[in-house]
């Protein structure tokens, strides 16, 4: 009797498992969505209108409970981590599956960057539906009251809409849909939104170093990012890391007259700028001796990747009307390198702020883009040490007028040391998986990058000891951390139907 009862139990767990309509997982995802647009979006809109700027604790912490209410509402099991009072929220999701030998951590962030009203064509934390790329004057459309499908080329317009509460949304969505297909997930399946990762993830790795046993995986799946510029799916292996620098050069104690102290008195402004154009050349390669040293090469099985993507520089020159661009080599490869980029420069004023005067300091803001093995605390040490060696005396805090007096260079460094860059191996069991997974959800096969230009914080999920990937969703034009920040609609769709894929038809 054991033994049958045993057996009606799997049998019955089998039909459970089976899709509702007898179609694919894709066609079945992409019914239920057909059918569930408009609350899709409904999720997404209302998640969009609460703020989000990263260093704004009380409305980080209310999205971290609109965020776990969402998890639960998919039957998940939910937990708020932070590293402390005051510091802002993340949210922790688990949702096991019986006899799923394999665990996956799919990671976003519910942080977003600041929004000031200016530029923005409608209220920044109001989900406005607009059709195409942002335009002055180009009308809403009240997709609420819209009939039918909606229009695939339609944008959401808000702050976060991309950049991440999109990814977040498409994963609940996919969930959604993944179990009114009649499946159960293929894994199990954990969930981490940060709360600060637009900050720098200044508490992040004391929230993974505190809850290290119950983040435990076989894998982390990351949401961030674009989708290629071509609008193709990518699996990507690796992002570069970051440091921040913020860097002020001192002159005349009070601003002088120029025509009358003017090449007497050092300008900052100028000193500055010579300092910029020594760490860096035209062709943004970067100047400062030994930065580079340690880079990890590419493998040959990422070289293939590389050169087997498509070509994109042509529309992207012409989309963004460059003249030129610093390098002839393709975009991916420039973006495999380490990179200097200077964010801002302020120095005196200029138009109606401009003033016959020799300013007394000069700032620049300066991002290092990272490479593996190159790590934040040896490209700071890099470069103090060319700074030195090119005659600045380095401090950290304002300087006294005694220590301006006895020093013709002086420069404050401010830093952010931001964190390492990862490439995980292509090769892995999990990789191969996770691309298969990704072809069966999107109906083609995705575009396999080594490395995403921008950064995210791979590096201390890396640490735990699992492989790290990523699988955006995003459209690539959709001017995050901008104006105007856009989530094409498709990409919302594409998005469900590939994490779907994830949470449903991955095994390794």
């Amino acid at each position: 009797m054991g033994r049958w009862l045993g057996w009606i139990v799997a049998a019955a767990l089998a039909l459970a498992s089976l899709p509702a309509s007898g179609g694919t997982l894709r066609e079945d995802v992409r019914a239920w969505r057909l059918k569930n647009e408009k609350a899709v979006v409904g999720e997404l809109a209302d998640l969009v209108a609460i703020p989000n700027v990263a260093d704004k604790v009380e409305d980080i912490d209310r999205n971290a409970e609109a965020v776990s209410a969402l998890l639960a509402r998919r039957g998940l099991k939910t937990k708020i981590l932070s590293a402390g009072p005051g510091t802002p929220a993340s949210v922790f999701g688990e949702l096991k599956t019986p006899g799923a030998r394999r665990t996956v951590v799919f990671y976003a962030h519910m942080d977003g960057q600041p929004a000031p009203r200016a530029g923005w064509f409608s209220e920044p934390f109001t989900a406005v539906m607009r059709e195409g790329l942002p335009r002055e004057g180009a009308p809403d459309i009240d997709w609420r009251a819209h009939q039918g499908p909606m229009n695939p080329e339609w944008r959401l317009y808000g702050r976060s809409t991309s950049d991440d509460k999109g990814p977040i949304v498409a994963l609940m969505a996919a969930l959604d849909a993944v179990r009114a297909s009649g499946r159960k997930p293929s894994v199990n399946i954990k969930v981490f939104i940060e709360g600060e990762e637009e900050a720098g993830s200044p508490h992040l790795a004391k929230i993974l170093a505190e809850n290290r046993e119950l983040l435990k995986a076989d894998a982390w799946i990351l949401l961030d990012g674009p989708v290629h510029q071509t609008r193709a799916p990518q699996v990507l292996f690796g992002a570069r890391g970051v440091s921040e620098v913020e860097m002020t050069v001192y002159g005349p104690l009070r601003p002088l007259h120029d025509g009358h102290y003017g090449n007497w008195a050092p300008n900052p402004g100028v000193m500055l700028a010579h300092l910029i154009a020594r760490m860096r050349g035209e062709d943004g390669r970067i100047l400062i001796p030994g930065f580079g040293d340690g880079v990890r090469p590419l493998t040959p099985a990422e070289e293939r990747a590389l050169a087997a993507l498509p070509p994109v520089e042509e529309q992207l020159r012409r989309d963004l009307a460059l003249g030129r661009t610093e390098t002839d080599e393709r975009l991916l490869n420039a973006i495999s390198r380490p990179s200097i980029n200077l964010r801002g420069v302020a120095a005196g004023g200029v138009g109606e702020a401009a003033n016959n005067a020799v300013p007394t300091e000069a700032r620049a803001s300066i991002d290092f883009r990272l490479v593996p093995d190159q790590t934040p605390q040896k490209v700071r040490e890099r470069f103090e040490a060319w700074l030195r060696a090119e005659g600045w005396h380095i401090v950290y805090e304002a300087p006294t007028p005694e220590v301006r007096a006895a020093h013709p260079k002086l420069i404050r460094l401010d830093w952010n040391l931001g964190y390492a860059a990862v490439r995980t191996d292509m090769d892995l069991p999990v990789s191969k998986a996770v691309i298969a997974s990704v072809e069966r959800g999107a109906g083609r096969p995705p575009l396999v990058v080594p490395m995403l230009g921008g950064s995210v914080p791979m590096h201390f999920f890396a640490e735990l000891g699992a492989p790290v990937l990523l699988v955006p969703m995003v459209n690539h034009d959709n001017n995050q951390h901008a104006v105007n920040e856009n989530l094409r609609l498709q990409n919302l769709w594409d998005g469900i139907e590939i994490y779907a894929a994830l949470i449903a038809d991955l095994r390794w």
